[in-house]
């Protein structure tokens, strides 16, 4: 195995998404309405994001993916790249992502419910437009577990014998979440993180925890990921600075957003001052 250096650490923006609006929640649950997905994409990229990741959270719950329109409106206005997940079950429903501007996908329950699918997709549409999801969750004995279905549905599959398998069938890259981690702010799992990082050699990106720059710095520091994907930290500071120019439809839980609250242990801060934070702590990244 061969492992990788990486010199420029990419920050990823993440959005969660359910109908028509992107949403959050905490430990990938009780998701809350935050408004409009494009409106988010759109500051992001002109804050400075390197990537954006667009994931559909219930699409595998409920057997289909209605992100086609918002990728095709994003890719219209936004030129970095773009990585969709959710509910992506066949060959198929990669190339229509693809086709409708997504630039890589990102794949959790097919993939473990069928791993060749893995292979085949990296065959037919390259290995770097594949990138495996790993939803972990720490069990009482220590070990990590894989996850399906945004965290709900339990496998009993160990993330790191699941982590080497999907790099030997061709994945060009894995999206690490802790979801005991996810949407508390209380920083990353470095734990979970190192040994993914330690176990292949495609690209690691870290994701679950981030509430302020430290954090940020922190597990770029200490492992080896290529990149870190951020949610609630972006999410909220684009609240208190936006508040009044949601665009709201009718999926989901409105009254979070409705009632004008943000979680307050969350740092209030944009891409681009990340980056300097970075930058000063002699981490490179793209210059916004």
């Amino acid at each position: 195995m061969v492992f990788k250096s990486y010199m420029i650490r990419r920050v990823i923006a993440r959005l969660d998404i359910k109908g028509p609006n992107l949403v959050k929640g905490i430990h990938l649950e009780g998701l809350r309405v935050l408004g409009s997905p494009e409106q988010f994409a759109d500051y992001y990229y002109e804050s400075g994001a390197d990537e954006l990741l667009y994931m559909d959270v219930v699409a595998s719950l409920y057997n289909r993916n209605s992100l086609k329109d918002i990728i095709t409106k994003t890719a219209k206005q936004v030129f970095i790249p773009l990585t969709v997940g959710g509910g992506l079950r066949s060959l198929d429903d990669i190339n229509d992502v693809l086709r409708a501007g997504a630039d890589k996908v990102c794949i959790n329950t097919a993939a473990i419910k069928n791993p060749e699918m893995i292979s085949q997709a990296s065959r037919k549409f390259g290995s770097s437009t594949i990138v495996i999801a790993i939803e972990a969750i720490k069990q009482p004995d220590g070990r990590y577990l894989a996850y399906t279905d945004n965290g709900r549905e339990y496998t009993g599959v160990e993330v790191l014998e699941w982590a080497r398998k999907v790099e030997s069938l061709g994945a060009g890259e894995i999206l690490i979440t802790s979801v005991d981690k996810e949407g508390t702010g209380t920083g990353f799992d470095i734990q979970l993180t190192n040994s993914i990082c330690k176990e292949v050699g495609i690209p690691v990106i870290a994701h679950g925890g981030c509430g302020k720059r430290e954090h940020i710095a922190e597990v770029l520091n200490s492992t080896n990921v290529s990149s870190v994907a951020i949610a609630s930290l972006l999410h909220y500071s684009y609240i208190e600075k936006h508040s009044a120019t949601y665009k709201i439809e009718s999926e989901g839980n409105l009254d979070f957003l409705k009632s004008g609250r943000t979680y307050k242990n969350f740092e209030k801060t944009r891409i681009s001052e990340i980056k300097e934070y970075l930058i000063e702590k002699n981490i490179e990244c793209r210059k916004t």
